[in-house]
């Protein structure tokens, strides 16, 4: 039997929580799902997330949160970081960063599934490379488990796309997160290799990517600082689910998917 695994994409504060409780339990259903991943980085208030709302996540159904840049917007996360087990951020920040890039997860039979959290530098922050610690995390995690999962929180596409391929047939799949925006390019690379280039996000679609629209046209209309408020209209999930042969560690199957919740 395959294990099978659903990743949501950027919860985006309450309304994103909202959805997310109120759909999880269908869509765990539908698809039989083992483990439950979710980018919660926009959690709460949509930017950063707290142990508070992580426990909300939780208790919804996910098993393992991942997180990327905004996962230090609240300043109570430091210190929640340094204890969570089931809280990452990405892997390649520098040495001595609170926190931690992997976690293991294991199914209710029992079989272990690696999660490693990187961040992209295109456009971002001035890390260390993602390519090279991911070889190095790599070889830790396969000591444990040939399912490997990947969350790549990046903005270029083509940063993406090239850390996939250079992951290909090494780990199980690289889905991307960060830009809130659903990709159409889901697929199974030629070595076995999930991938997609950004899950999308889960939240209200009524926004510029999570936030009012008014407020977004008016910072674009006048370079003004604003301040952002999370949407409330036209909630949904992206995800993908990902089918994954227990031995091998390869795909079996990726499937995108955007639920209306409204």
């Amino acid at each position: 039997m395959p294990v099978k695994l659903l990743f949501i994409g950027d919860i985006i504060g309450k309304p994103g929580r909202q959805v997310l409780s109120r759909e999880l339990h269908r869509l765990v259903d539908r698809y039989f799902v083992d483990i439950v991943i979710a980018n919660g980085e926009n959690s709460a208030g949509g930017f950063g997330i707290t142990e508070e709302v992580s426990q909300e996540l939780l208790k919804a159904g996910v098993h393992l949160i991942t997180s990327g840049n905004h996962v230090w917007d609240k300043k109570d996360c430091v210190d929640f970081l340094e204890k969570s087990t089931f809280l990452v951020r990405p892997a390649n920040y520098p040495e001595g960063t609170p926190g931690r890039g992997a976690a293991i997860v294991a199914t209710p039979g029992g079989t272990k599934v690696a999660v490693l959290n990187l961040e992209g530098r295109v456009f971002m922050n001035n890390l260390d490379c993602p390519f090279r610690t991911a070889d190095r995390e790599i070889a830790k995690l396969k000591e444990i488990t040939p399912i490997i999962l990947v969350d790549f929180h990046a903005e270029a596409s083509s940063e993406k796309g090239a850390l996939g391929w250079y992951l290909d047939g090494r780990v199980s799949a690289v889905v991307g997160t960060h830009t809130h925006v659903q990709t159409a390019d889901e697929r199974i690379l030629s070595d076995g290799t999930a991938y997609i280039t950004d899950v999308g996000m889960t939240g209200a679609f009524d926004s510029v990517i999570g936030m009012r629209k008014d407020e977004a046209i008016r910072k674009f209309l006048t370079q003004l600082p604003t301040r952002f408020e999370v949407a409330k209209k036209d909630l949904r999930l992206n995800a993908v689910f990902i089918a994954i042969d227990e031995r091998s560690g390869k795909a079996q199957a990726i499937e995108r998917i955007n639920l209306c919740s409204d």
